[in-house]
């Protein structure tokens, strides 16, 4: 383990270079290194102060790297010492995309990245503990697919956490990725209702867009052409309260007489593209396999909702987080990985995820929010799941979209005072 400590205003930071198994199960497989950026308060950073490890959403995503103190990590400071950690394949962490996967064969490349779910990351974090604090059990806050990985945790290592903390991220534990995606394209559909509520003269320039698309030849800023399937794509940005707006902004400059402006084209690219999480489109169906193959799902289930066929709509409706096999034929990031994420997809012999026997006698206190419109994770997929893990505390709220708890230190400071029995 090596680190290197720096200092900037509102907090003292100290990275961390650990080494760990690429197959945990393997030792011969070889180590890749997992970063750690140690995050406390400058007022505290001689106090011993217990630790909070944050698991970032994804799959596929990096740590937060701090620009403030604001919401869920200034929260945090008052009574941690914060370790925010890049999960295996990411940021800082040995990285795993087009570039250095590039002399593997795509059966090496598949193999490689199946090393990458939840139960690595879950081994990653023991090791990383073990390494950093010893014996010392930990707190953790999971955010969206962090969350997933938190009720990994929970399963696989319960003796390593002192309480779990969960935003936007209890996923169903035994549905098939159909039954996910099925669920994510109907409320998917209530998003495209509130936006075009909310602007309705948005419509006819997404339609206009769309058609634009589908006549001519538009090259987006790294060299491929921008498609009209491509540029559904921008509802993902329906499910963060922050971003909601966003496109908005974006369609109204989108045209300069009858072509696509470059700053819409610079917009739309900064949605679009995968160059900068590869993962998230590599991965993100096997996160929800065990013993069974996904076999591109959001794709197949796609045909269960004309709605999102631009040919049959009343209203061109924008996905989601829906991944699709053509992304790895359009974007350059991803079609260098198009073979292995083919054997992604068709791979069945996934390892189990949660061990619900463990789950339903946990003794480690859990206390989840669920966002009642939350775009990314089902309501009552949630639910279920929650009833699921002995002890957990759910609060249930409509105040915020997926992204609250960097929103507002008022969701970090509810899910602490209900593992304390405050709330």
């Amino acid at each position: 383990m090596s680190s290197v400590t720096y200092r900037r205003p509102g907090l003292v930071a100290r990275d961390h270079v650990f080494r760990v198994p690429l197959s945990h199960g393997d030792p011969g497989s070889g180590e890749i290194e997992v970063f750690g950026r140690e995050v406390v308060a400058p007022a505290k950073q001689d106090q011993q102060l217990p630790w909070l490890v944050y698991l970032q959403g994804g799959p596929g995503g990096k740590a937060e790297r701090p620009l403030s103190t604001s919401a869920w990590l200034g929260r945090a400071l008052q009574d941690y010492r914060v370790l925010l950690l890049d999960q295996r394949g990411t940021g800082r962490s040995t990285p795993a995309n087009r570039q250095s996967l590039a002399g593997l064969t795509p059966a090496q490349q598949a193999e490689h990245l199946s090393l990458l779910r939840a139960d690595s990351i879950v081994r990653d974090a023991e090791a990383v503990r073990a390494q950093l604090i010893g014996d010392e059990p930990w707190s953790v806050l999971g955010q969206s697919f962090g969350g997933f990985c938190a009720l990994t945790y929970l399963s696989l290592a319960p003796q390593g956490l002192r309480q779990v903390l969960i935003t936007g991220g209890i996923p169903t534990l035994t549905g098939h990725a159909d039954d996910v995606y099925r669920a994510a394209y109907a409320r998917t559909l209530r998003k495209n209702d509130a936006y075009f509520a909310r602007y309705p003269q948005d419509a006819a320039i997404v339609r206009r867009v769309v058609e634009h698309l589908a006549e001519h030849e538009v090259i987006m800023p790294a060299g491929e052409r921008l498609t009209p399937e491509r540029f559904q794509t921008l509802g993902i940005q329906f499910g963060q309260g922050s971003q909601f707006d966003a496109l908005h902004y974006l369609l109204e400059e989108a045209f300069i007489g009858d072509t696509l402006s470059d700053t819409f084209r610079r917009g739309v690219d900064a949605v679009v593209s995968f160059a900068a999480r590869p993962l998230y489109a590599v991965l993100h169906e096997s996160i929800y396999c065990q013993g069974t193959a996904s076999e591109w799902s959001a794709h197949r289930v796609r045909a269960e909702f004309p709605e999102f066929d631009p040919a049959t709509a009343g209203r061109i409706n924008l996905t989601g987080e829906m991944i699709y096999p053509w992304m790895f034929e359009q974007d350059p990031s991803l079609v260098p990985l198009r073979e292995a994420a083919d054997l992604l997809a068709a791979k069945s012999d996934w390892p189990v995820l949660y061990d619900l026997d463990q789950l339903a006698r946990n003794e480690v206190p859990v206390a989840a929010a669920v966002y009642h419109d939350d775009m990314f994770v089902d309501r009552d997929h949630s639910l279920e799941s929650a009833g699921q893990v002995r002890g957990a505390r759910v609060w249930v709220t409509n105040e915020y979209e997926h992204d609250g708890v960097k929103a507002s230190p008022a969701v970090l400071d509810r899910l602490l005072a209900m593992n304390r029995g405050d709330a």
